[in-house]
């Protein structure tokens, strides 16, 4: 059975740092891309960061600058690195894995992370 498990959330200040981890475990296969979304209150997830296998990193305008994507495929983990943060950020980040399809991707269970003005 397939894992990924989220670390690193907590409570900061705004202009604070935090790096979330995300740990996969199981039988890991079909993985094209690795990536962060985000969900906040009353909000829909969305897109924070997505790195694929090849081609360039995605990210939202809203995090641009300020946060950075990192992977190690061989250890399937994925990182993000988040500076300057800000009370918006404050959501459910959650770790996600593409798979090529018709492949579901993985999910993680989420962490919050949370932004004091």
């Amino acid at each position: 059975q397939v894992q990924l498990v989220e670390s690193g959330g907590g409570l900061v200040q705004a202009g604070g740092s935090l790096r979330l981890s995300c740990a996969a475990s199981g039988n890991i296969f079909g993985i094209n891309a690795m990536g962060w979304y985000r969900q906040a209150p009353g909000k829909q997830r969305e897109l924070v960061a997505l790195m694929p296998r090849t081609g360039s990193t995605n990210y939202a305008d809203s995090v641009k600058g300020r946060f950075t994507i990192s992977r190690d495929i061989g250890r399937n983990r994925v990182y993000l690195q988040m500076n300057s943060l800000k009370p918006e950020d404050t959501a459910i980040y959650y770790c996600n894995f593409k798979r090529v399809a018709p492949l579901p991707d993985y999910w993680g269970q989420g962490t919050q992370v949370t932004v004091s003005s």
